[in-house]
């Protein structure tokens, strides 16, 4: 069985116009936020492997949602 993932939230429906299936669930707010760390990590790990402005931006995409997740702002983070 594959390890269920985050996603962002079009992928199953690109999967399905794509004619395939997907299997996903709504997580719940402790779930989602075990997920963001976990994906963190991952691309963090693929940023350090090629080191593109992608591989950033992926990272920034997490670590917005992290912030969002929390209902902090970057300013704040900043000022830390």
């Amino acid at each position: 069985m594959e390890k269920s993932k985050l996603v962002r939230d079009k992928i199953p429906q690109i999967i399905k116009n794509n004619g395939d299936k997907s299997v996903f669930h709504i997580a719940s707010d402790e779930e989602y936020g075990s997920k963001l760390n976990e994906k963190l990590i991952e691309e963090v790990n693929e940023w350090s492997s090629s080191q593109t402005i992608e591989e950033m931006a992926d990272i920034f995409e997490v670590i917005t949602a992290i912030l969002e997740n929390n209902k902090w702002s970057i300013e704040k983070v900043a000022d830390v």
